[in-house]
């Protein structure tokens, strides 16, 4: 009689990489029921954000006052300059992700393995919502793996014009101000409604570091990134040449100043900068759609919103 076969033994290997993705999707999924719900926000704005609370934290350590400025304004209430500026400069793609732009984050990670350095990040405005809202500006995988995660969980709940409209509220835009509405107050002394290309284009180019931006001495960093955004706007189908060039003739009397005295080409420890140069992957969403109606719920009142 024909002894057994032995059974074939399961390499040890292949064991420990079952048993490391079945610990990774049960973290993941612990992680992901931990993480706070985005659907309140649906209908209600929020009273702080994460960010807001990192910088009082700060000011207090400082022993210095904190009074931040911030006035919530909807969307239709922004100009449409502000809103085609931000998604050029911050999320070409912005309408055709789900939260995380996989292409721009594969260009940066084989951009900073090149230069082997960590200064160029790809968060979409989504991600860049998500870590305003809770997480503040620490930087860590630990960050990134639970913003990445807030950015499809905010996907999944809000419509893309909400979370657009969030980001513009709570974006951060000068020392203590927040938002479209206080920043175009505090830097132009106008409303967001009222903001005009050339305007835009500065708010929107100093989203990286908007605390180091003086406007009465504007950076070559500024400069350069403002020019280059009016440009794109005009090459999008944005403006008109006519209206590029009055834009182009506004911008340099709001960049004229003596000269920096910080002449690097972009202001240090800047992360998740996604250069205005960069050409976008996919048409800019059409002006008719960066004017349409919100949903009802989108329009709730929140604190200091007007109604």
């Amino acid at each position: 009689m024909p002894a057994p076969r032995s059974r074939r033994r399961v390499p040890r290997a292949l064991l420990f990489a079952a048993a490391a993705v079945a610990i990774a999707v049960a973290g993941l999924t612990l992680l992901w029921a931990a993480l706070p719900d985005p659907a309140p926000l649906a209908r209600d704005n929020p009273r702080t954000t994460a960010l807001i609370e990192q910088r009082r934290a700060e000011a207090k350590e400082k022993r210095r006052a904190f009074r931040p400025r911030q006035a919530w304004v909807p969307l239709d209430r922004v100009s449409r300059s502000m809103v085609q500026a931000v998604l050029l400069s911050e999320d070409a793609n912005f309408y055709g992700h789900e939260g995380i732009d996989w292409e721009a984050t594969r260009d940066a990670a084989a951009h900073d393995l090149e230069q082997r350095s960590f200064a160029r990040g790809a968060s979409t405005i989504t991600q860049q919502l998500a870590k305003n809202l809770w997480l503040g500006t620490e930087k860590s995988l630990w960050r990134k793996l639970k913003e990445a995660l807030l950015a499809v969980k905010l996907e999944r709940e809000l419509p893309k014009r909400r979370i657009l409209g969030l980001y513009l509220n709570v974006v951060e835009l000068g020392d203590g101000v927040f938002g479209v509405e206080a920043g175009a107050r505090a830097r132009f002394g106008t409303s967001a409604a009222a903001l005009t290309p050339a305007q835009a284009a500065v708010l929107a180019s100093m989203l990286p570091a908007p605390r180091r931006v003086d406007l009465s001495s504007p950076s070559t960093w500024l400069k350069r990134r403002s020019r280059r955004l009016l440009d794109r706007m005009r090459a999008a189908g944005r403006l008109t040449a006519e209206q590029h060039l009055s834009a182009s003739a506004e911008l340099e009397r709001i960049l004229a100043g003596p000269a920096p005295r910080d002449d690097r080409e972009e202001p240090p420890d800047v992360v998740d900068d996604v250069p205005v140069a960069a050409v976008p992957r996919a048409e800019p969403v059409p002006a008719a759609a960066a004017a349409a109606p919100e949903p009802a719920a989108a329009e709730a009142a929140g604190p200091g919103e007007p109604r």
